[in-house]
């Protein structure tokens, strides 16, 4: 195992148990917090690592593996790790000094512009364009810097998209919604674009780029889908809750008690 690899592992496990403490200490101040957080977030960690540790190179072609932790640490370990809720977590348990720093950084022009579900995409999914359709040197697909701008990014974007995290200036669904649809469509013209011809300066076999840009379009597919069904969730959510908030505001119509109708009296003889 090399340093790197080894950082990596130490820190998510680092990482996992503060969670699952601070998880814990709102648990015991009578707060709830739903248990299966704690599983995303370890789950999260676990695919970071696999992707980066687990020697892909070994059993399968080369760029199919490299495929392999880019699914992995750039797309499914974001994701599980946005749906865990750190920061939501984070503001719930630290000091109030920290809790005040941290509301105060995330109200910042900087990371409001981050935030922003298309300037995130273009990180992400523009980044990716950059990797595989740009004249790099070839070790940069091997690089653990590019697995941590992997992760770093995908994060980023599954955080601006989902919004699940509290942020002062919440982007709307439709803007939210039409990002992934955009971000998805671009990855999937990514993937595609690979099976015809791989990154500039490699020479991958066509069966090996084959593989890697069906792994690439169908493993992109379902974490995007993923997302979606999560978007979809909080619509329906958001709804129902105006829908209820409706109906309070709303006092019901009243009406007049239904009577029998009073027969006419009998002709006179």
């Amino acid at each position: 195992m090399t340093a790197a690899v080894a950082a990596v592992a130490v820190s998510a496990a680092l990482c996992c148990a503060l969670y699952t403490y601070a998880a814990g200490l709102l648990r015991r101040r009578g707060d709830t917090w739903a248990r299966g957080r704690d599983a995303v977030c370890w789950l999260g960690g676990a695919v970071l690592v696999c992707s980066v540790a687990v020697p892909w190179g070994s059993y399968l072609p080369p760029f199919t593996a490299h495929t392999v932790a880019h699914l992995g640490a750039g797309m499914v370990a974001p994701l599980l790790v946005v749906l865990a809720r750190p920061v939501t977590l984070a503001l719930r348990t630290v000091p109030v000094a920290v809790r005040r720093g941290l509301v105060a950084l995330t109200g910042t022009g900087a990371v409001r512009f981050l935030v922003l579900p298309p300037v995130a995409a273009v990180i992400d999914v523009g980044g990716l364009w950059l990797l595989y359709r740009a004249p790099l040197p070839a070790g940069v697909h091997h690089s653990p810097l590019l697995y941590a701008h992997l992760f770093t990014a995908g994060t980023l974007f599954a955080f601006s998209v989902l919004a699940l995290d509290p942020l002062r200036h919440r982007p709307g669904l439709p803007l939210r919604a039409g990002t992934l649809l955009a971000a998805a469509a671009a990855h999937s013209v990514l993937a595609r674009s690979l099976w015809a011809a791989g990154p500039p300066g490699t020479a991958y076999t066509a069966a090996d780029l084959h593989l890697a840009s069906q792994l690439m379009y169908y493993g992109g597919d379902l974490v995007e889908i993923a997302a979606a069904v999560v978007m979809a969730h909080q619509w329906y959510r958001a709804e129902g809750r105006a829908l209820y908030r409706y109906r309070r505001r709303t006092p019901s119509p009243v009406t007049a008690p239904v009577t029998a109708p009073v027969p006419p009296p009998p002709p006179a003889p």
